[in-house]
């Protein structure tokens, strides 16, 4: 039975960006005559990937493009490199938080890029490679891909900082708090430090690398890269900074209203407790009840608990308690 890999995409490369689709059934790791460089970006899930990557590729990078579970990460590996890298989450109806993986085995002819869920800044590649407009080289190739991973992941932080600006201005200068704002927002800066940590010193690796296939021209570019995902790290530490500024703040608020509540509550309990223990007292249905044959006696003790009852008021005014 002949063997099918069915990558997502498969392309040979020339000098001059254009891009010729690859029709191998089970392609080699090697672009053919007259192409600069191979890509062939491949599905985890499908499960003549491992056996592909066993065929073709070295033992460790097999294994890690297999990966169920990966973080960024980049290390060099003979002539070429292991790269992991996340992105943001994109597909209809996810959380962008829920970073997307992207594998890849990176050589000086080849690369082999692997995902479980879509990645848009590699659907955008496999694009420009249809219009004839694929990056020149590898080391080009990991340039446009770290740029547009690190593009998504700056507008999701900077929806992130308007998103805590305007909790600001609601909590701060309106004094209105929305819970069911606050903790998801939280949650969501947390979950994409978590990942762009990672992908900030994989992408300082990547830039440093002393590997002949990461060209002088580009390593420059890639360091500029790595830059601006340090700063989206120090944004989102800012922004996690700001939230959990703001929820100890409305911790606080919520704490003096309730103790705010409970005094008043406790001043309006001492008030009527002496009224509550008199008009106990007096509606006994026992004999001997003085005032049972007065026709005036509950008009007088209604005044008389009345007077009582402005006077504690009183007595609290005048100690400050109210």
């Amino acid at each position: 039975m002949a063997r099918v890999l069915s990558p997502l995409a498969a392309f040979d490369i020339a000098e001059d960006g254009r891009a010729s689709p690859v029709a191998e059934d089970w392609p080699v790791a090697a672009p053919r005559a007259g192409a600069r460089w191979r890509w062939l970006h491949l599905d985890v899930t499908n499960p003549a990937m491992a056996g592909w990557a066993a065929e073709h590729l070295p033992e460790v990078a097999a294994a890690a493009l297999s990966q169920p579970e990966t973080r960024p990460r980049c290390g060099a590996l003979g002539a070429g490199l292991i790269l992991n890298l996340r992105g943001v989450n994109m597909n209809p109806g996810q959380e962008s938080d829920d970073m997307v993986s992207l594998r890849m085995w990176v050589g000086e002819a080849l690369i082999v890029s692997a995902r479980v869920r879509k990645v848009f800044a590699v659907d955008a590649l496999r694009q420009a490679a249809l219009a004839g407009h694929a990056p020149p080289t590898p080391d080009a190739f990991l340039l446009r891909l770290t740029e547009g991973l690190t593009d998504r992941i700056e507008a999701v932080s900077l929806a992130l900082e308007d998103a805590t600006d305007t909790l600001e201005e609601e909590i701060f200068d309106h004094d209105r708090f929305d819970a069911d704002a606050l903790a998801p927002t939280r949650r969501k800066v947390i979950r994409l430090r978590r990942y762009i940590g990672p992908q900030r010193e994989a992408l300082n690796r990547l830039a440093q690398s002393p590997l002949p296939l990461i060209g002088p021209e580009i390593r420059p570019m890639l360091a500029e890269t790595a830059n601006r995902a340090t700063r989206a790290v120090e944004e989102l530490d800012a922004v996690s900074a700001r939230l959990a500024a703001l929820q100890e703040h409305v911790n606080a608020e919520l704490a003096a209203r309730m103790g705010r509540n409970g005094y008043v509550l406790s001043v309006v309990a001492a008030i009527f407790l002496p009224l509550g223990f008199f008009t106990g007292l007096f509606g006994v249905n026992l004999a001997g009840i003085p005032g049972t044959a007065a026709p005036d006696a509950f008009t007088i003790l209604t005044v008389t608990l009345s007077a009582l009852g402005l006077g504690l008021f009183a007595l609290f005014r005048w100690r400050k308690w109210l």
